[in-house]
């Protein structure tokens, strides 16, 4: 069996921590990151205001009551997309092989180098490498797979390090609450704890039969992840740089109306598609081929955002600017650029909870039904018309 070595890392408090680079009185007391109003969402919290019971994703106004001597700040997403970049480009420039799995979170695989290295060695100098440039506090663990390092990481923080040689991985988890596994989210914790299922042990000493009878075929895997056994491989991390669409119109036109329609239904879908991938756009393009095949785009740059209602207005605003009237369009595109990832699927600094859980609610009927499952009045518009305009 080939001694893999993986490490994870994970920028602790990141939002946070960020902020105290450039404000200094936040060090040391209860912060809050995200949207500001007692309608926004707490994107990142401080231990300090952990200990209060506040976490990430709660309601701004439950967390200011849970710790009212909080300092709220508003994210700001430019700067933590700057710091990730520079982040992973130290590692980059560090390792062989790493997959950046969010805008805060690295996989490194450093199998073969103690070779060269001791591997935590290694690891540990990549640690201090990027404290020493950047100023950020980090943790890490070392250890065979994925899941165990990533499980350590979480038990290293904050700002720490470890290791869980190969052959202790089912020890070391075996003590652990169920919810340290990857993919228990509260759903499944509830319905182990309803079986009687608190520790990692409990399910260490259970048929794989027993868990994939409950959970169907997640049962097996958190099964072989609470054994400390994950097969699954770093990927070798690549950003994507643009997402866009276009379409030809099968006869050109001048048609508005139907135009507006498809700017509307073409956002939609890119923007579902960033939500998918958990990313955010911070640059629109509209492209326009006129009936004498002359092409023209415009574009213009945002903050960082993967909200419907943000994006359509950006591309319906440059529509406007770029077209001019009485002349017969042949093609019309949209363009996402600018790509950031980020471990939240939607911008959680808006102040607005309820349009963030109608964004959510929206993509799980996509993601079940297909894209076209769900759509905006404004975008609904070609099919009340029954207008068909594309080639192919």
């Amino acid at each position: 069996m080939v001694d893999r070595k993986i490490m994870h890392i994970d920028l602790d408090t990141f939002f946070v921590s960020v902020e105290r680079l450039t404000n200094s009185k936040l060090v040391g007391v209860p912060v809050l990151v995200g949207g500001t109003s007692d309608r926004g969402v707490v994107a990142s919290c401080s231990y300090e205001a952990r200990t209060f019971g506040v976490h990430s994703a709660m309601p701004m106004r439950m967390a200011k009551q849970l710790c009212p001597e909080a300092i709220v700040v508003r994210g700001d997403t430019e700067q933590y997309s700057k710091f990730s970049k520079d982040v992973t480009d130290i590692i980059r420039g560090c390792v062989p092989l790493y997959e950046k799995s969010s805008i805060d979170e690295f996989y490194i695989d450093l199998t073969g180098m103690d070779k060269f290295f001791g591997c935590y060695k290694l690891a540990t100098e990549v640690r201090q490498k990027i404290m020493r440039e950047t100023g950020l506090p980090i943790s890490f663990a070392l250890s065979t797979n994925k899941t165990v390092a990533k499980v350590g990481t979480g038990q290293a923080k904050p700002n720490g390090q470890r290791e869980i040689p190969m052959g202790s991985e089912r020890g070391f988890l075996a003590p652990l609450s169920i919810k340290k596994i990857p993919m228990v989210g509260d759903k499944t914790y509830e319905l182990l704890r309803s079986m009687g299922v608190v520790w990692v042990r409990t399910v260490q000493e259970m048929p794989v039969e027993l868990m994939e009878q409950v959970l169907g075929q997640n049962g097996g895997v958190i099964w072989r992840k609470a054994n400390g056994i994950d097969n699954s491989v770093v990927e070798q991390y690549s950003e994507r740089k643009s997402i866009s669409t276009e379409r030809t119109f099968d006869k050109d036109t001048i048609d508005v109306k139907m135009l507006s329609y498809l700017l509307v239904s073409m956002t939609e879908k890119l923007a579902f598609q960033l939500r998918s991938e958990g990313s955010l756009t911070a640059c629109v393009t509209v492209k326009i081929r006129y009936s004498d095949f002359n092409t023209y785009t415009m574009q213009a740059h945002l903050p960082y955002t993967s909200l419907d209602h943000v994006l359509i207005e950006k591309v319906k605003g440059l529509f406007d600017r770029l077209y001019e009237k009485r002349m017969l369009i042949r093609l019309i595109g949209v363009r996402f650029t600018h790509l950031v990832q980020g471990s939240y699927q939607y911008n959680l600094f808006e102040d607005n909870v309820e349009q963030l859980q109608l964004y959510g609610a929206m993509d799980r009927m996509r993601e079940r039904y297909g894209e076209d499952a769900v759509q905006r009045a404004s975008g609904m518009g070609l099919r009340n018309r029954n207008f068909n305009p594309f080639k192919g």
